[in-house]
């Protein structure tokens, strides 16, 4: 008994993991993590087969940063590698269904999956993978354009340990592929129930998806830029009750309802991004900061309806740490004020684009917020300052001459920089009034006045 324990701990000692390289061959049967992100040369689909036909204790694999990977190679992995459990195939372009019901059809001990830009993946290979894998604790399906609500319905019915999600830009998705918020007790039966309208098309002739569990395990949700309405969000809260991070940028259609059945998340959600979901008003978002007291990020760009009193509201999470206020033109210095005085944990902000703050309010900011580590302010008229330019970190190579005079981005050293740029600024102001003489503003950092 002793030499078998011995033995297999000598066998695990010996395994390896291949970075951004192929192992060579008499690594194969060693090797356990293959991780190709960013190769250091052109991998080949050939290239692949053959590793992959003679590496049987692959576990986790990564092949991102290989676009030329097939089916074939797939097909070689399931194959062989009987104890898979992770495979990253995102932005592997001529993956198709193929290899992924062969992945599923294998019974492999699967417990992440991510098949982002697989643009060639239909319902079916997600079905399979969904009612054949009950390990699945990640699934990300982002950028999917033929994935319809039926294979998420699947996935909401069988994988009930995911703790990740990801349906991000899937622009067939609509409310049908989430839970309903109906509970099943209060189904209409009978001869009361009304005659439905005639369907327009097969997805509108589905019913409700009424699920008798909850997706308890569910941590983080991205459905960013899915076509959902106000009810789907309900339907979701109600299911999965302790989300922590919930991506729904670009679900234009949502509105304050939303951030109302947000707030049974609780303390539970962390994470909340609405960027350009512009129907929000202030109402939702004050009900949501007094609702959710955990929030740690938060992301409201584009949300042209709200005011001071939303931001105002924000400010009072002690635990804030990053804020996205982006071309939330409606602002005044107010908020900036008010970030100031009591978001004290404010570690990144952006308010790129809000034209009406002062170059006051900004320095008050970086006065009173001494963790702030990156401030995002690109477009804000009042530091076209002279002096200020110097502070910003470089604008990216193809920005055009107007992007670049533009360009504000503090981040690490420059925030202090500028902030001890600006409390010099400050100290010859009063010593110019001190001293009745007129105040001329400098791009240096000398403290005489002239």
């Amino acid at each position: 008994m002793a030499s078998r324990l011995q033995g297999a701990a000598s066998f695990y000692e010996d395994m390896i993991s291949v970075t951004d390289r192929l192992p060579v061959e008499d690594e194969f049967r060693r090797v356990t993590h293959l991780d190709l992100q960013r190769p250091t040369v052109s991998i080949s689909d050939t290239d692949l087969a053959r590793v992959f036909a003679a590496s049987p204790h692959l576990e986790d694999v990564i092949l991102s940063g290989t676009p030329a990977v097939t089916d074939r190679s797939v097909i070689l992995l399931a194959e062989n590698a009987n104890n898979l459990q992770s495979i990253n195939l995102s932005g592997c372009r001529e993956v198709s269904d193929v290899a992924v019901l062969e992945l599923a059809s294998k019974s492999l001990p699967l417990q992440c999956i991510r098949l982002n830009g697989v643009v060639g993946l239909t319902d079916p290979s997600i079905s399979a993978i969904a009612k054949s894998s009950p390990r699945l604790i990640e699934l990300e399906l982002s950028g999917l354009p033929l994935l319809s609500p039926l294979s998420v319905r699947d996935i909401w019915s069988y994988s009930r340990k995911l703790r990740t999600l990801r349906l991000a830009h899937c622009p067939l998705l609509s409310d049908k592929a989430f839970p309903s918020p109906i509970p099943a007790s209060e189904e209409i039966v009978g001869e009361e129930k009304p005659l439905p309208p005639r369907p327009i098309t097969w997805l509108t002739s589905l019913a409700p998806l009424i699920l008798r569990h909850t997706a308890e395990n569910l941590r983080i949700l991205d459905l960013a830029s899915c076509k959902i309405t106000d009810e789907a969000v309900q339907g979701i809260v109600a299911h999965a009750t302790r989300i922590q991070n919930l991506n729904l940028s670009g679900c234009s259609s949502l509105t304050d309802k939303s951030l109302e059945s947000i707030c049974a998340l609780s303390h539970h959600l962390d994470v909340l991004l609405l960027a350009h979901v512009t129907n929000i008003t202030d109402r939702g978002v004050v009900q949501l900061s007094r609702s959710c007291t955990n929030l740690r990020c938060v992301e409201l760009a584009f949300c042209r309806n709200l005011t001071d009193m939303s931001v105002f509201e924000l400010s009072g999470l002690q635990g804030l740490r990053r804020l996205s206020l982006v071309r939330v033109q409606k602002l005044t210095d107010i908020a900036v004020f008010s970030l100031a005085e009591h978001a004290t944990a404010l570690e990144r902000l952006y308010v790129s684009y809000c034209d009406h703050f002062s170059l006051d309010a900004i320095h008050l900011l970086l006065k009173k917020l001494s963790r702030l580590q990156h401030l995002a302010a690109t477009g804000v008229p009042s530091l076209k300052r002279k002096g200020v330019q110097r502070f910003s970190d470089e604008p990216p190579p193809d920005s055009d001459p107007d992007q670049r005079a533009a360009y504000r981005v503090f981040s690490g050293g420059n925030v202090d920089g500028l902030r001890k740029f600006l409390n010099k600024e400050e100290q010859r102001r009063r010593e110019a009034e001190a001293r009745n003489i007129p105040f001329r503003p400098r791009s240096d950092d000398k403290l005489d006045l002239y």
